[in-house]
């Protein structure tokens, strides 16, 4: 599908204390990744902190998403829920707001089977009757989607795309090349990871799945484009820029980091969702720092 190709940018949702979605600042966010040229939008995915809203929020979140830049970019939205009936339900929400396509990862308290997730999978990706990606998180999931497991969801109709880890042993060549073997040759497969972005791109991935490029879009299309030209010696150059950013998402996750980015170039005042503290006082010349090396100015 070519809604998962590219670089798709994933922004925040901004809230207040009581997690209601400022739609104003969301708008905002959206229509700058627009302006950029990004692919597409993820919306309501981890960065987006679609595990801390309510249904009543993330319709709002969606609402407010297809009005800013609904016809201009295509709108990727999160529907991950703990019960399998809560996310059909979600993915009936995003269709009926007019969203393009569906990011679902398999949210759940108790460890889950293989089978289990295959069918919640299957359920909401009927429910849903958009293209859907298979969101294989295990940093928040606790949850390793085996190579069997996705070639089987790609064989479903509306299934049509994955968005990876990155591979533990760092050769995107060889994964790549397994899963193009086990699902057919319109399936995408991309990567999160913002770290591992240039590698997965010159590696021949057809998507990133940006955090940085949710408020840094211009940023980290310029990286895209030259990886996905083949340009290896612009590409690294352009991931070296990032390189004081990605030592801050590794030590303080990506999420946190995210707050601290918008904060400083003033595109919103809010913090992360409680409990998540944001970054203290002594860590924000580090993100400063990180930002400059990309050539911003602060």
């Amino acid at each position: 599908m070519t809604i998962f190709r590219g670089l798709s940018a994933f922004s925040i949702t901004p809230t207040d204390t009581a997690g209601r979605v400022d739609t104003v600042a969301l708008a905002g966010l959206l229509q700058r990744i627009q302006a950029a040229g990004a692919d597409s939008v993820g919306l309501l995915g981890s960065t987006g902190g679609y595990a801390f809203l309510s249904r009543d929020e993330r319709r709002r979140a969606v609402d407010a998403a297809m009005k800013s830049v609904g016809g201009r970019i295509p709108l990727i939205v999160g529907v991950g829920a703990l019960r399998t009936d809560e996310a059909e339900v979600l993915a009936r929400d995003a269709k009926s707001a007019g969203a393009d396509g569906l990011l679902l990862a398999p949210m759940s308290y108790t460890p889950l089977t293989e089978e289990e997730v295959f069918q919640h999978m299957a359920a909401v990706a009927t429910a849903g009757g958009l293209p859907l990606c298979i969101y294989n998180n295990p940093g928040t999931t606790r949850f390793v989607f085996g190579e069997g497991l996705i070639a089987r969801l790609a064989r479903l109709p509306d299934i049509v795309a994955v968005k990876m880890p990155l591979p533990a042993d760092g050769d995107f060549c060889a994964e790549l090349a397994r899963l193009r073997v086990l699902t057919p040759k319109d399936f995408s497969i991309g990567y999160s990871g913002d770290w591992g972005a240039a590698q997965s791109l010159l590696s021949g991935g057809d998507a990133w799945y940006s955090v940085s490029a949710g408020l840094l879009p211009a940023e980290a299309l310029a990286l895209t484009r030259a990886a996905m030209a083949g340009d290896r010696a612009d590409t690294e150059h352009r991931d070296g820029s990032f390189q004081p950013l990605w030592v801050l998402f590794r030590e303080f996750g990506s999420f946190r980091v995210m707050y601290a980015i918008a904060d400083l170039l003033g595109l919103c005042r809010v913090t992360p969702p409680r409990p998540i503290l944001p970054l203290g006082p002594d860590d924000m010349p580090r993100v400063k720092a990180a930002l400059e090396s990309l050539g911003l100015r602060i």
